[in-house]
């Protein structure tokens, strides 16, 4: 009998209609999805694609219909393990195209939802703290005042901290151009800063390589420029080397370094401008006041950060309107603990930080506000230090420079009201002169063949028509080392407190290490050592008596400026008035009879046969520096003050790093 179809209106069963269905394929292959074809499952691949010569993709494909999710079996407990489950499958249905929006709106629980109250403690102004004022100072007759734009016009992480056991690497570089010049530098944009935070990566980002064509150009800039020179007392070259990739996950130290590397360029090429660098300067340090009201910070990344913004501060024109992070830094510094017993990212921190100080107080005649003693530098020569290691010995070093500062800016300006208490103070600065001579003398003594020149040619020996002699030193802390050494024996021959500077003796003295100083930085081709080049030229120039000399010095601080971007203009004012350029018919007068300045005659002068030094001569008489005052920009460079840095921002740490591990440099 033939099948009978149903009556109209007839009622076909549910379960007859889906088995009518054609059946829908789950396990076919991709590329029969994207074609809308029905796939025939074939393995290893299926009738479609080898007819049409595809490549048969097969993969997983979700469906994010039935987004359910039902709780899982009761599993019963035991006491070896536990057991949790967890939902991914928002996690995954996010990587595909419109997954996640078929998911309705999460809802956490009450005990989830975390405590956000105390971040409003953390949230403050995006300004710039206000810039703190120094009140008027006399200096010393050296130092008439403290100029406008002179004050070393550019001389002188989570808790992870960097791996200071990584192979120490050794920069040096023999080019006496700049690597940054206009003709390699593209011109910069125009600014834009009506967003501040527009550029800046998110702190919880971890980035990758720099990906900014302007970004990867200060690095690089700061890198082979501002880093040389500050990583010229550190083996490990942590601002060269290991702190730029630190800065990859951590913005705020990244920016610090984009703003000394923009800051540099606006030095040395015109066309770019201040305006690039004091954005990323006031990013870094909106970040790092941002941090210091977080008890829980990373106090090794502000203290670092601190520390790069400082040297910005010293690269800029007019230093004294900007000093938030001088002190700042400084006040970080004894926060973690660090000094020269410290090792790693704390070394470095401490030893560009202290050593910027005595570049300033030998500069303005000012007392080094830390005290040396408390350095905690090995002042034992007979210590051993591993072979290669000169960056001990000129620790050692800068810790008598400093003492000499301290000395010379101690001078008295007045005599004691009795002859006998003059006696005796004249008897305890002398004996101090001779601790400090005998100490540097025993300094050049011991220190290692590697740190003495490697070769020497008298003026007549070269081809370089140079006035002073070729003084070859190959590694960079032995040239700081060499420059500080010639420094502290000049100051030495200035401050005797018996002799005046045209004595034979002290005359002799400075003029054979002025020209050795001289020497060295006419002839050395390394940038690195600009910073401590600079201050020591000067010191070592005020003893010159000769024009020749004179005009080369000149000549050597206008070929620092033009290769590094170090501001020298000041010192060619300061320079020809200790000259007496300012007074020609005295100067030529001075030449036509052969006399130099500083040989003049002077008025005789008897020693009593007593074994205390004589009484001086009146004060109006009496020549050389006057009575300094302690650095007061860093005086009171410590959280323990009433008037700390960071003032209005600073809140206390919660865990400071661990104890630094001490070792012998």
């Amino acid at each position: 009998m033939a099948a009978t179809e149903p009556a109209v209106g007839a009622t076909i069963p549910e379960n007859t209609v889906a088995a009518a269905r054609p059946k829908r394929v789950r396990t076919g292959c991709l590329t029969c999805r994207e074609r809308h074809l029905k796939c025939d499952e074939g393995l290893p691949e299926c009738q479609n694609c080898r007819k049409s010569s595809r490549i048969c993709k097969r993969g997983v494909r979700l469906n994010f219909i039935d987004t359910q999710v039902k709780s899982p079996p009761i599993t019963p407990p035991t006491q070896d393990w536990d057991i949790t489950f967890q939902d991914e499958s928002r996690e995954i249905a996010s990587e595909y195209k419109g997954g996640l929006g078929r998911y309705g709106a999460l809802s956490q629980e009450a005990d989830e939802v975390p405590d956000i109250k105390d971040e409003s403690l953390y949230q403050f102004s995006s300004g710039v703290m206000n810039t703190p004022t120094l009140a008027p100072q006399q200096l010393p007759s050296l130092q008439q005042s403290l100029p406008a734009g002179d004050m070393e016009s550019y001389p002188a992480v989570s808790q992870r901290r960097p791996d200071t056991s990584r192979e120490q690497q050794i920069h040096s570089s023999n080019n006496t151009d700049s690597t940054f010049t206009s003709q390699t530098i593209p011109p910069p944009p125009l600014p834009t800063y009506s967003n501040s935070k527009q550029t800046l990566t998110p702190p919880s980002e971890d980035r990758g390589p720099l990906d900014s064509p302007e970004e990867l150009l200060f690095m690089q800039v700061f890198v082979e420029e501002v880093g040389l020179w500050m990583d010229s007392l550190d083996p490990y070259k942590h601002f060269s080397r290991l702190l730029p990739f630190d800065s990859l996950h951590e913005p705020m130290l990244l920016n610090a370094f984009l703003a000394c590397g923009a800051r540099h360029l606006a030095l040395v090429n015109p066309a770019y401008h201040e305006d690039k660098a004091l954005h990323y300067y006031d990013d870094a340090t909106t970040r790092l006041l941002e941090a210091l009201q977080n008890p829980n910070r990373n106090t090794v990344t502000c203290a670092t950060t601190a520390v790069i913004l400082n040297v910005y501060e010293i690269m800029s024109e007019r230093p004294l309107q900007r000093m938030n992070h001088i002190a700042g830094a400084r006040a970080l510094i004894k926060e973690c603990r660090w000094t020269a017993k410290s090792s790693g990212v704390g070394a470095a921190c401490f030893w560009i930080n202290v050593g910027m100080e005595l570049l300033s107080c030998i500069r303005f005649n000012w007392q080094v506000a830390w005290d040396p003693d408390l350095w905690g530098v090995d002042m034992d020569f007979s210590r051993e230090i591993d072979y290669g290691r000169e960056e001990g010995w000129t620790y050692r070093l800068m810790y008598i420079v400093a003492k000499i500062a301290n000395f010379r800016s101690s001078v008295p300006r007045q005599a004691e009201s009795t002859q006998h208490a003059e006696q005796v103070r004249l008897s305890n600065r002398f004996n101090e002169w001779n601790h400090l001579k005998e100490w540097i003398d025993s300094w050049n003594t011991n220190v290692p063949r590697t740190m003495h020149p490697m070769g020497y040619l008298q003026p007549h020996q070269t081809s370089s028509k140079s006035a002073f002699p070729e003084v070859w030193l190959i590694k960079r802390t032995t040239i700081v080392a060499r420059l500080f050494y010639h420094s502290g024996m000049c100051l030495l021959a200035q401050t005797h407190p018996l002799l005046s500077t045209r004595s034979p003796d002290m005359h002799e003295l400075q003029q054979s290490h002025a020209h050795d100083l001289c020497g060295i930085v006419a002839h050395v081709k390394d940038r690195g050592v600009a910073s401590v080049a600079i201050r020591s030229l000067a010191i070592a120039a005020e003893c010159l008596v000769s024009r020749r000399e004179q005009e080369e010095v000149l000549d050597i601080f206008d070929r620092i400026q033009k290769e590094t971007g170090w501001r020298t203009g000041f010192l060619h004012k300061e320079l020809k008035e200790k000259w007496g350029w300012n007074n020609e018919e005295q100067y030529q007068q001075q030449q036509q009879q052969n006399i130099p300045a500083s040989m003049l005659p002077l008025q005789s002068y008897q020693y009593p046969a007593s074994n205390l030094p004589p009484v001086p001569p009146p004060p109006s008489l009496k020549q050389g520096p006057r009575q300094g005052i302690i650095n007061p920009i860093l005086r009171s460079a410590d959280f323990s003050a009433p008037t700390h840095p960071y003032q209005s921002h600073y809140v206390a740490p919660l865990h400071l790093p661990p104890q630094p591990h001490y070792s012998q440099y």
